[in-house]
């Protein structure tokens, strides 16, 4: 296929996608050919500005040669290497790379392949430690309403997204939420932080009141809700949490998959608002999203706590054929050089109010009723149409990209998180589309 050829010249049947209305989609496809810095370009030669990064993952930009020639050498040198019970030299050099921008403490890196495998990893890690700590009972898992974490049964039962549940029966047992901090009565068109919310925090105290914390092995929360459409946290609540689980003897967990690697401006989460966890989760920008990896990190009092018993014993029964994969590792690895030698993971610190600004310009639109933002991330709610949820977002959306604009649709709302590279300029481009599509589709 070239480029040139239109979509209605595909055989579109045979490809099953991933989180999409497929006879919709394929009743008019909207086809991506190549993609270069801060643009994609459709197969019938279009430009169209990136809002959102891929999927949260293309933080340094598209085309990036550095990672390409990366990628060639590597599957030249060592196209794969076991990682049970052998080893290569990368992916102790990628595991030390991370270490060295980690948050404080979280420096013993588990390799994945995914944000779900991530996820999943963490929650086994959390509960081996817990066993491992002499307290077996602790075994409760608390997620958050609203939450996301991938698609992997555990990720699915702790994540608190209803229509990625619903159609599944079949969840972890002994997990329960915390409730989620979207406000729209008391915090809609915040800027930054929302005022309202922290004391949602004390939600633990009532599953400690209802179980025991005897009972329970972890929390897990994104610090800023990503797939929900950008939640940032109420000033406080996340120090709150750390508080608590503090208390009660309880990990916490951040999944910083989405907003990991400069998403806010700082190289984590946790760096943004000074909280670090016990496990933290990533993929995504951890590669630039070229190829498939993720990776846990683990505090060394984890680590230390599972390092016990002869030497010859197997101390986490648990890891995938894929992990640090030799490939993986060497994208990676060029992704951070990629990374510090641009300033990238802290670049977004310098645009985030400019951001801010820009989006809130949209505030009085037709059906606009919220607009959130921090950092680098930011999200436009639109009130749905009645009976019909979902509908004047999908519109918004398809209006969009016909005019040169990808982003993120959740529902009625839009998340945006661009590469970033991203110039003021891409910043008017992306907002002023979006405005005039909104009021088009009104």
């Amino acid at each position: 296929m070239t480029v040139h050829q239109k979509p209605n010249t595909l055989q579109l049947d045979s490809f099953w996608m991933p989180f999409t209305a497929n006879r919709q989609f394929k009743a008019a496809p909207r086809m991506i050919a190549s993609a270069e810095g801060m643009y994609y370009t459709t197969v019938d030669g279009r430009k169209v500005i990136d809002a959102s990064a891929g999927l949260w993952c293309v933080n340094a930009g598209h085309g990036r040669r550095q990672i390409a020639a990366a990628v060639e050498r590597q599957l030249m040198t060592l196209d794969f290497a076991p990682s049970f019970n052998m080893g290569h030299p990368l992916a102790f050099d990628f595991a030390e790379r991370l270490a060295e921008i980690a948050p404080t403490g979280l420096d013993r890196i588990f390799f994945t392949n995914s944000g779900s495998e991530s996820v999943d990893t963490a929650l086994k890690i959390a509960l081996a430690y817990q066993r491992a700590a002499g307290q077996p009972t602790r075994t409760r898992l608390i997620g958050r309403e609203r939450g996301y974490h991938g698609v992997g049964f555990g990720g699915m039962s702790v994540g608190g997204m209803v229509n990625n549940r619903r159609a599944f029966a079949t969840h972890l047992p002994g997990v329960d939420h915390i409730r989620h901090t979207h406000d729209l009565a008391r915090n809609a068109f915040s800027k930054d932080l929302p005022a309202h919310g922290a004391e949602l925090a004390d939600d633990i105290e009532r599953l400690v009141a209802l179980h025991g914390a005897e009972t329970i092995a972890a929390v897990i929360i994104e610090p800023v809700s990503g797939s929900a459409a950008v939640l940032p946290p109420p000033r406080g609540y996340l120090q709150r949490l750390r508080q608590l689980c503090d208390k009660h003897g309880i990990l916490l967990i951040f999944d910083e998959v989405i907003t990991g690697f400069g998403r806010l401006g700082t190289p984590f989460a946790a760096n943004y608002f000074g909280v670090t966890p016990d496990l933290m989760t990533t993929a995504k920008g951890i590669t630039n999203g070229t190829v498939p990896c993720g990776a846990v990190f683990a505090s060394r009092k984890i680590h230390d706590a599972l390092m016990t018993g002869p030497q010859s014993q197997m101390e986490l029964f648990h890891g995938y054929t894929y992990s640090a994969h030799p490939v993986a590792c060497a994208a990676g690895i060029a992704t951070l050089d990629i990374y510090k030698d641009e300033g990238l993971l802290t670049r977004g610190a310098s645009l985030a109010d400019y951001w801010r600004d820009a989006l809130h310009q949209l505030k009085g639109l037709p059906n606009v009723i919220d607009i959130r933002n921090v950092g680098l991330m930011g999200a436009v709610e639109l009130a749905s149409r009645k009976d019909a949820p979902a509908a004047r977002g999908y519109d918004v959306m398809v209006d969009c990209f016909n005019r040169g604009l990808y982003l993120r649709q959740s529902g009625d709302s839009f998340a945006m998180s661009p590469p970033l590279i991203v110039e003021r300029s891409h910043i008017d481009e992306m907002v002023g589309i979006l405005g005039d599509a909104i009021k088009r589709v009104a």
